[in-house]
């Protein structure tokens, strides 16, 4: 029996489940967790070309014996197939990998190309990454393309500014269905969430319970903010899935991710009602801390007119 969670619907008229599994770590561990995901109840997969799991998931899934229309699965767009004439070809492999003839959603991973390449991190002879010229509006036209051709039902972005995000709305004719963006309670960027909802874009975010997302020695982990561990108490949950219950509160789709079956089935319980008042105390923690920033290595100005513009960097995701 599917677990028979919230869902939040697409401005294609889709239906997106607002937990999702994420499956960016640890390629070789991904077959057996989303296994456990499927079998936990998760309807929706997250995964992308530069994370080395769309086969996994993929075999996963064949194994399951889930239907295809059951499931929403998401991947992402690299930035070494930006051009163009790539980004079909891309798809193409990634649907290969995943064993499917559609995506339910196609994103765009960042909006920062790198040289066409055969590898996913073309460098030059410094070891530096190689940039690329494409424009993500040209990119985003070959996405649109893709989506009409039926190999994905619906196509967003990630990682945009919001000037990015109003160029490509300006420039393109086709409202992304979804951006997936850092979004969690030390991050939670109101005003760009607003933008979001009056455009019918929905707001996808990674970080709300990822145990990398430790800030240093000063603030300690999200997961083990006081606010959150306290309200987890009161419902008899952990602050790990009050902010998930924060994030679907918000009409945020969440993808926690994780390796332990322990985890991966109590990330699932994250899907509660969170009263208005204990959504309102976690409004108030917002630190502004951004985690996710890879400007540097892959030579663009990312997030530039958003909050947190000056967080601590960690692993690119």
């Amino acid at each position: 029996m599917a677990h028979q969670g919230t869902t939040f619907t697409l401005n294609t008229g889709a239906k997106i489940p607002a937990i999702g599994f994420g499956t960016w770590q640890d390629a070789d561990a991904q077959e057996p967790a989303v296994t456990i995901a499927l079998k936990a109840g998760y309807r929706h997969v997250d995964t992308a070309r530069i994370y080395g799991t769309e086969a996994a998931v993929g075999n996963a899934i064949k194994k399951s014996g889930i239907a295809r229309d059951q499931l929403f699965i998401t991947s992402k767009l690299w930035n070494n197939s930006h051009h163009a004439d790539d980004v079909e070809k891309a798809l193409d492999a990634s649907l290969e990998d995943l064993g499917t003839d559609y995506l339910d959603l196609f994103l765009m991973h960042w909006p920062s190309p790198f040289a066409r390449s055969d590898t996913l991190m073309p460098k030059d002879k410094d070891g530096n990454i190689q940039a690329g010229d494409t424009d993500y509006v040209e990119t985003y036209k070959a996405m649109e393309k893709c989506m009409k051709s039926g190999k994905t039902k619906a196509i967003g972005v990630s990682n945009f500014s919001k000037a990015e995000l109003e160029r490509l709305l300006k420039e393109t004719s086709v409202v992304p269905a979804a951006h997936q963006i850092e979004l969690h309670p030390w991050l939670q960027q109101q005003s760009f969430t607003d933008f979001h909802k009056q455009k019918g874009i929905q707001y996808s975010p990674f970080g709300n319970q990822n145990e990398i997302y430790d800030s240093g020695k000063d603030l300690g982990k999200l997961m083990d903010d006081p606010v959150l561990v306290e309200i987890g108490k009161k419902h008899g949950k952990s602050g790990a899935q009050v902010a998930l219950a924060w994030g679907i509160a918000k009409a945020h789709s969440v993808i926690p991710k994780s390796k332990t079956e322990h985890r991966i089935k109590s990330n699932l319980e994250g899907d509660f009602k969170l009263p208005e008042e204990d959504v309102k105390k976690i409004d108030t923690i917002d630190k502004k801390l951004r985690f996710n920033d890879p400007s540097k290595s892959f030579q663009w100005n990312f997030y530039a007119d958003l909050d947190g513009k000056k967080g601590r960097k960690t692993e690119q995701r």
